[in-house]
């Protein structure tokens, strides 16, 4: 099949980004996201502490960056000086910055450059790729085979971008937008012109239309460039779907033969690799070996605010530590793969350690003494700027009784003069002071090599282990995600209390239950988009979003006394958007009267509908009612998430449905479907190609006849839909 690149351009708002990525999904291609290629080169100024209106500066920096750019339209990830910063160019920081640099003239040559080697390089692989972005029709990509322009109306823009971050429709929402989305335009026009159609570009107005019906108009260009680039001899006659003889002639568990059958009114269908492999049965799953060696464990402590999660980003060399300026944002002991000179380690991070404290500060500094017992070795970490205090004088003495070899990291040493004021700490007897700035990097690698000096081959900490399923703990705060884990460890693994928002970095625990290790992860709970707008809250959002995405499943928590909230629904949301697959846990069951469970049931069946296919536990972490049920549910869901259904009982499964229920007219015509494969699982995955559009309505009904007849219990399911004209046969 002749490669295809398609050029998608238009204002912000206009929905491009969604229409690129949706395109690219049903074309099996992918996708350039050149609009991440200027936010990452203004993050990396940011970071950098390069003033935006230096042009040459940042020129240089867009010249000389190590920048990776996926192009999985599933989630095309960006990752800078092997950073993952897909999620940071995303945030209104960036957004409100970014222009800087799409109107720099220096810059927008070299990245130009680069997002043709992309375009073309990935077509050529994949047989198809989509970019959107400025200028991406007239400049990068002038000889795309397919352009398209999108308009819509500022109204509907800037509404579309408010939904997009989350944001309430107030008149200060509204001014803001204007200026984000309108301003941003006005300033790129000075640039490019990209508000008008160049000749060969087609125009859609995106105003009144749904995505869907903007990617059919997109995917009937692409169709007719391949109609007009391939040789026009076939015709599709029938729909096997609807042909008895293709629909149940065939053993439906005989998946070769029953294809077969299928595919032979498919000729002018064009079937990739994968869809092939699934045909006949060549998908193997991957086997991940895991070494044996045990790891060195190191554990980083100190007294609140000396910069110990800002030194465990510098020593990971991305920003996975929650960092504020204020005292006391770490609370539990966070562990990290981490990796220096050729060795890795764990690395933990600890909360702020205090003397003769209560509440909170207490448990937060019991977690940090549990760290160092566990430890091979620690890293002492001392304010240089501040000196020597009574706290660290009395946290030396904890660690002195500890017996484990001890590395003293000053902090904050910036310049010689803080040198200076760090060789005072040869007073405390641990030996040579390393001056560090963690925030800057200067002298991380003369202290990191301290550390292998001190840390042995083979220490504490469990080899790393790719094998344990990932369940993810989500949830509002405070509706006991870290109960819930304690009581699944049998021991207080990570800080409880009854203040909301207790936990702020995602928390991994490896725990047996029902005969098998589990990977839980206890993650911060989500607030309001209104009340994380700034702060620790609003990065230990991210990162929950984070852990969510490396995990297998989610167990979503509910407080069974209090009534589901809206934000209880956009976490389900969030986990269903990214395809984990999903149990409910109603926690605090033993709080609830008569009367409150019946109101709750009624609540479940108006709410919770949409995911009346998960698997439900009524527990309560506090006293442990019901606990062990949560381990059924949890191997349901993922049984159903790595379900694969054969191709031949797939399209036996659905020759039967649609002789008994056809999709309605629509427009005169009705909708054939001609065959369908499952494309992947985890989640599952069926792509269905067509003769037309398939109502919306009708995907769901066949969703819930596929969950009814091959039991998807705790999986959210895919269904896309590939509409192909038919052939005219050459005479």
């Amino acid at each position: 099949m002749q490669p295809v690149t398609i050029a998608i351009d238009g204002p912000a708002g206009s929905g491009k980004s969604t229409v690129s990525r949706r395109v690219a999904a049903a074309l099996d291609g992918g996708f350039l996201d050149t609009g991440a290629m200027y936010r990452a080169i203004a993050w990396a100024c940011l970071e950098d502490g390069i003033d935006l209106t230096d042009r040459e500066a940042v020129a240089c920096i867009a010249e000389d960056l190590d920048l990776q750019l996926g192009t999985d339209p599933a989630g095309a990830r960006v990752v800078v000086r092997g950073q993952d910063i897909t999620a940071e160019i995303r945030t209104e920081r960036i957004s409100a910055r970014v222009s800087a640099v799409a109107t720099n003239t220096l810059v927008r040559p070299i990245l130009q450059q680069r997002q043709r080697r992309i375009l073309h390089a990935t077509a050529a692989e994949r047989g198809a790729c989509v970019a959107e972005g400025r200028d991406i029709t007239t400049v990068v990509a002038p000889d795309a085979d397919v352009r398209v322009l999108l308009t819509a109306s500022d109204e509907a823009r800037m509404a579309r971008r408010s939904r997009e971050l989350g944001l309430e429709d107030t008149e200060e929402t509204r001014a803001r937008m204007r200026d984000q989305v309108l301003r941003r335009d006005e300033d790129d026009s000075a640039v490019s012109e990209f508000r008008t159609a160049a000749e060969g570009v087609t125009v859609i107005d995106t105003t009144d239309l749904d995505i869907d019906e903007v990617v059919l108009e997109v995917l009937r260009l692409v169709d007719t460039v391949r109609g007009d680039a391939e040789d026009d001899d076939q015709d599709v006659d029938a729909a096997p779907a609807q042909d008895d003889d293709a629909a149940g002639g065939a053993d439906p568990d005989d998946g070769v033969d029953v294809a077969t059958a299928w595919r032979a009114g498919l000729d002018d269908y064009e079937l990739d690799e994968e869809d092939l492999a699934l045909l006949s049965g060549e998908i193997e799953e991957e086997q991940f070996a895991a070494p044996a060696r045990n790891l060195p464990v190191l554990a980083v402590v100190g007294r609140p605010n000396v910069g110990k999660s800002t030194l465990v980003n510098r020593i990971l060399g991305r920003r996975e530590a929650v960092v504020e300026d204020v005292p006391g944002v770490t609370r539990d002991r966070v562990f990290y793969q981490a990796e220096w000179a050729g060795r890795d380690f764990w690395l933990v991070d600890t909360g702020g350690w205090e003397d003769r404290v209560q509440g909170i500060a207490y448990r937060v500094a019991e977690q940090a003494e549990i760290a160092v017992e566990l430890a091979d070795a620690v890293l002492f970490v001392v304010d240089a700027t501040v000196g020597v205090t009574a706290t660290d004088e009395q946290l030396l003495k904890v660690l002195r009784r500890a017996k484990r070899p001890i590395v003293l990291a000053a902090n904050k040493v910036d310049d010689d003069r803080g040198e200076l004021e760090a060789a005072a700490l040869w007073n405390l007897g641990l030996g040579q002071p390393y001056p560090v700035s963690a925030i800057h990097g200067r002298g991380s690698g003369d202290l990191l090599d301290a550390v292998l000096a001190v840390l042995p081959e083979e220490g504490r900490g469990a080899a790393v282990d790719h094998g344990p399923r990932r369940v993810a703990l989500v949830g509002r705060p405070n509706v006991g995600k870290s109960s819930l884990l304690n009581r699944l460890a049998g021991e207080n693994r990570v800080v409880v209390d009854d203040l909301a928002g207790t936990t702020r970095d995602p928390v991994d625990e490896k725990i047996e239950l029902g005969g098998q290790v589990w990977t839980f992860v206890d993650t911060a709970g989500i607030r309001r988009r209104v009340l994380q707008s700034q702060g620790a809250d609003f990065y230990a959002s991210l990162r929950t979003r984070s852990a969510l995405d490396r995990a297998e499943v989610a167990v979503v928590l509910l407080e069974a006394n209090e009534p589901i909230s809206t934000q209880d629904l956009k976490i389900i949301d969030m986990v269903l958007e990214s395809g984990r697959a999903l149990v409910l846990a109603f926690n605090k069951w033993d709080l609830l009267d008569e009367e409150r469970r019946a109101q709750l049931e009624w609540e479940i069946e108006k709410d919770l509908a949409h995911v009346a296919w998960a698997p439900r536990v009524n527990l309560s972490a506090r006293t442990g009612r019901h606990t062990d049920k949560l381990v059924p549910a949890l191997e349901r869901a993922l049984e159903s998430w790595d379900t694969r259904i054969p191709t031949g009982r797939l399209n036996a499964f659905l020759g039967t449905l649609v002789a008994a229920h056809p999709h309605p007219l629509r427009g005169g015509k009705q909708p054939r479907i001609l065959f369908a494969t499952q494309a992947r699982t985890r989640p599952p995955r069926i792509v269905i190609f067509a003769s037309g559009f398939l109502e919306h309505g009708y995907r769901r009904f066949i969703e819930r006849r596929l969950r009814e007849d091959f039991e998807f219990t705790g999986t959210p399911i895919g269904i896309g839909v590939r509409v192909r004209e038919k052939r005219k046969r050459s005479r």
